[in-house]
């Protein structure tokens, strides 16, 4: 049986000649010929380095796909692909050439309830330092970013947060009316 499953994409770092948009669509193209099936893709959008200062700003989107595996086995896939676009990961939260996040499976929690309810409430000094050792899901910061919620409300709007019980729509309706005009649709 297959899972809806919620990816983040970005960059902002060119890869090798590659624009940034080219990164992206050639990312998507990749995914689905490495067997992710049913993949509905968001419009690009053009936000601010996370955090602030970071590098250049980013070319964001999102997509829905299906998958028949596990969690563990479509991250390994995405991180698969991000090395293919030369991804290398080196500091936490710096330049990428591509990211491909895992935000959601399903209504799958992962690894279980209490621990996903721990890191989606770290204060944000402590992400800066702490790294979980096992997948989150959904990522603990997804409720957080409009960078992930604007593209993501395109493809699955209706998606719930097992956790918080709010839609893809709901959390990305509830962020401040200035992050959301940082995230601009090419």
């Amino acid at each position: 049986m297959s899972e809806r499953c919620l990816i983040a994409l970005g960059a902002n770092v060119p890869s090798g000649m590659n624009a940034l948009e080219r990164t992206l669509r050639d990312a998507l193209a990749r995914l689905e010929n490495v067997g992710l099936e049913g993949l509905s893709a968001s419009r690009f959008f053009r936000t601010p380095c996370f955090p602030a200062g970071a590098g250049p700003d980013y070319l964001n989107a999102a997509a829905s796909v299906d998958w028949g595996g596990s969690a563990d086995e479509i991250l390994d896939l995405l991180h698969r692909v991000e090395a293919e676009f030369g991804r290398e990961r080196v500091q936490r939260w710096g330049r990428r050439t591509l990211d491909l996040d895992l935000i959601a499976m399903g209504q799958t929690v992962l690894p279980d309830a209490q621990t996903q309810d721990a890191w989606r409430s770290l204060p944000l000094a402590e992400q800066v330092e702490k790294t979980p050792e096992d997948l989150i899901l959904p990522h603990p910061r997804v409720q957080d970013r409009a960078f992930v919620l604007v593209p993501l409300a395109e493809v699955a709007p209706d998606w719930v947060h097992p956790r918080l019980g709010l839609s893809v729509a709901e959390m990305r309706d509830a962020l401040p009316k200035q992050a959301l005009e940082e995230v601009v649709a090419l």
